[in-house]
């Protein structure tokens, strides 16, 4: 299931999923103009992959990116001590772009469908022993002294949480994490995560 909304679009080498937090810094006069809009307004904002240019949009500079990412929401906001405005996101639910276009402050607008399914809030789907090891390994990524600094709150019986924070957490290019973002069944997205996990233990 999905629901239709317009959406604003932040492109950065980055992927996340519902769940994931992200800190930012903002200094670019649209996305201090975006960012405005969203905490006067209760909104969030889309985060997708860049395919290709600068995160910040240079002169005759162009930027192509994923048409699937993640819609998040602005957990925190301050006044960072070099002067920019620092906040922190959350993932909320994946999206789909439909069009895309440049709104007049240079900002990207996009017509997407939010996913009802790949989202925060879903009903949580029971994690079968076969993937009792990858639990295992979430457990311990989560025990790493940066990752415990993220705080998280995981629950490891919720085949939607393990498959999002094993995707954040595994060391995956972004292609990958793309690649799992993409994928809508829990059960395809944990058994490629397995996949990617078997490769990397066999190349050690």
């Amino acid at each position: 299931m999905t629901k239709q909304q317009d959406i604003q679009l932040f492109p950065l080498r980055v992927v996340m999923f519902p769940g994931s937090k992200l800190d930012l810094q903002i200094f670019e006069r649209r996305y201090l103009d975006m960012i405005s809009h969203c905490l006067r307004n209760d909104m969030g904002f889309g985060v997708c992959l860049l395919r290709e240019g600068d995160e910040m949009l240079r002169e005759e500079g162009r930027q192509s990116f994923h048409r699937t990412g993640t819609y998040t929401r602005i957990i925190d906001w301050d006044q960072l001590e070099n002067g920019l405005l620092g906040i922190t996101v959350e993932g909320k639910a994946k999206f789909r772009i439909h069009n895309a276009w440049e709104a007049d402050n240079g900002v990207l607008e996009a017509q997407a469908e939010l996913s009802e399914q790949d989202c925060l809030g879903q009903e949580a789907i029971p994690v079968s022993e076969e993937f009792s090891g990858l639990v295992d390994l979430l457990q311990s990524l989560e025990n790493h002294p940066l990752i415990e600094q993220k705080d998280l709150h995981v629950d490891y019986g919720n085949l939607w949480e393990v498959g999002w924070r094993l995707s954040d957490l595994v060391p995956l290019d972004m292609d990958q994490r793309q690649q799992l973002l993409e994928q809508d069944d829990p059960w395809e997205r944990i058994r490629s995560i397995e996949k990617f996990v078997s490769i990397l233990a066999n190349n050690r």
